[in-house]
């Protein structure tokens, strides 16, 4: 049993990038996926990445050797809710009381962001909880309550969990700055961003 299991959601196309892969653009010269997974796995909980079938070759490379994680392969046509799907059937199968939805491409989030959610959720475990930017944005991660996983088992699309949100009272946790809100999915977005973080 766990109490709480960090899914990783990078199956996705990178559709935005024109030709180029987000998850293997480098930040401090490791590629995004391999350091938010490495951040991901330094927080203690067990961390699943759903990647694409088929076409995961060189992000499952980037994973290779990291502790307390795993892979599965889900069909990049369903969108984020093959990855949902994924990570509540194996959180339920691990009895954890939570499910952390970490998108990858937020490169500002770090272990002491992830350690902070785990520690509010395990406050009211029956709540969703959402990490917002400091000024009160809604962002990521996201986590749900085991009572939701059967819920999330049968979500399909690409609108992911927002539904199964919209329908719940959920609790928020302010990050600091624009963390949970910095996602990364075009060339001028890195671009834009390496020049202000000096990266």
């Amino acid at each position: 049993m766990t109490d709480i299991l960090i899914l990783m959601p990078a199956a996705g196309a990178s559709s935005r990038m024109r030709g180029r892969d987000k998850l293997l653009e480098t930040v401090d010269g490791e590629a995004l996926l391999r350091r938010q997974a490495r951040r991901a796995g330094a927080s203690g909980a067990p961390v699943l990445v759903t990647l694409p079938r088929h076409a995961g070759g060189p992000r499952a490379e980037q994973l290779d050797g990291l502790p307390r994680l795993r892979v599965t392969h889900v069909d990049p046509a369903e969108g984020m809710a093959a990855s949902l799907r994924a990570g509540a059937e194996a959180a339920a199968a691990a009895g954890a009381r939570g499910l952390m939805v970490m998108l990858p491409d937020l490169p500002e989030i770090g272990t002491e962001d992830l350690l902070r959610l785990i520690e509010s959720f395990a406050e009211a475990p029956d709540s969703c909880l959402r990490a917002t930017a400091e000024d009160g944005r809604p962002g990521h991660p996201v986590m749900f309550p085991a009572r939701l996983f059967p819920a999330l088992e049968t979500v399909a699309g690409d609108v992911g969990g927002r539904d199964l949100l919209a329908r719940e009272t959920v609790r928020t946790l302010a990050l600091p700055g624009g963390r949970a809100v910095t996602d990364l999915d075009t060339p001028e977005d890195w671009t834009d961003w390496r020049a202000r973080a000096g990266r």
